[in-house]
């Protein structure tokens, strides 16, 4: 099975929250990283998620939080809408 990363960045012009993270996060860009897997058994080539994490980075320390993609989707939309 071959998996395969990729990264975005998304920027929120406002603090948002996600269900995973305990409190607000400040306004800003962060780098998303998604990693896929190929499905076994198709006659084309197709990927499933397998996971997604937000990196989230202050002055003092990094770290890479699993989170919800419909999540994020609603956190961007609802930023984008205000």
């Amino acid at each position: 099975m071959t998996t395969r990363t990729t990264t975005r960045t998304v920027t929120f012009k406002r603090p948002f929250s996600l269900d995973e993270i305990e409190g607000p996060l400040p306004a800003g860009a962060y780098s998303v990283e998604t990693e896929e897997e190929t499905l076994d058994g198709v006659s084309f080539v197709a990927y499933r998620r397998v996971s997604t994490h937000i990196l989230i980075a202050s002055p003092d320390s990094r770290r890479m939080q699993a989170i919800d993609p419909a999540g994020l989707e609603r956190a961007l939309s609802s930023d984008q809408s205000a």
